[in-house]
């Protein structure tokens, strides 16, 4: 310790008066942790493309962080981690709210996490098929041919269609 520090608290006769006077001069007040923690809390926001599992980390963290300085966020907890989400997610924000789910965090982040494995792995579905379709069929046909062949080609187009629309 310093002389002057050391000074002020000769005065003081116990350690608990000492260890009362530090705290009051050294320890950060639990009102600015917890604005911090809340802060954050309702700032944080999933960037697309990212995965939601590691978003749900984030937000489990802050919750247990509010939670241990008893900030009394119980029933926004749900609120605000949805409101997080990315665009992408308001089909799943939308079934939630409807179907009046009451899930736990942890419940509601294996939901997201089920949620982004079955859309994500739709998209992929999506993206290889328009990838797979053949684009030079059309082509082959306009190419190289006049317009009386184009004519001809879609009278017999119909003319093979026209049973099977009347039926």
């Amino acid at each position: 310790m310093n002389n002057d520090i050391q000074k002020q608290y000769n005065r003081l006769d116990d350690v608990p008066s000492i260890m009362l006077r530090m705290k009051e001069i050294y320890v950060v007040p639990d009102r600015h942790i917890r604005y911090a923690a809340t802060k954050a809390f309702f700032e944080i926001k999933m960037a697309e493309g990212s995965f939601v599992q590691s978003h749900g980390v984030k937000m489990l963290s802050l919750v247990k962080k509010l939670e241990d300085l008893k900030a009394g966020l119980e029933m926004l907890r749900i609120v605000v981690i949805l409101q997080s989400l990315p665009p992408s997610y308001n089909p799943f924000i939308i079934n939630y709210n409807t179907n009046g789910l009451e899930k736990s965090i942890h419940e509601l982040i294996n939901m997201l996490v089920q949620y982004e494995a079955t859309t994500h792995k739709s998209g992929l579905t999506v993206l290889v098929e328009r990838l797979q379709r053949p684009r030079r069929k059309a082509r082959e046909l306009d190419i190289g041919r006049g317009r009386r062949e184009r004519e001809r080609l879609s009278q017999s187009l119909l003319a093979a269609l026209a049973p099977l629309v009347l039926q």
